[in-house]
């Protein structure tokens, strides 16, 4: 498998295609937050089926919230549409509700 190997594809709320790269997944994510590895559907239910999803601080990113009870309370997901097609580029399992949630 190459680094730049899709391994999954969904799409979000508006309908635009969004990947994850083995790459990501494998350095970023795997290391990075190994608690969502057993939660790789997860990951792409939070971007296609969002519970809240707002804008990034950085421009064209925007993160996406799913609530769960596995791994943590919420599942948070990073989404870069610098490129195309957008990508995956965190994601992350959060104890506190999103500064936003207001339910």
């Amino acid at each position: 498998m190459s680094d730049d190997d899709v391994i999954a594809e969904v799409r979000d709320p508006e309908g635009r295609v969004v990947v994850l790269l083995a790459r990501i997944w494998d350095e970023k994510i795997a290391r990075d937050h190994p608690e969502i590895l057993k939660h790789s559907d997860a990951v792409l239910e939070a971007v296609a089926t969002p519970d809240l999803d707002e804008p990034d601080r950085l421009p064209d990113r925007r993160r996406f919230y799913r609530r769960t009870d596995t791994p943590s309370r919420w599942l948070m997901v990073l989404v870069s549409y610098e490129q195309k097609p957008a990508r995956i580029i965190t994601a992350m399992a959060l104890r506190k509700d999103p500064r936003s949630w207001n339910r």
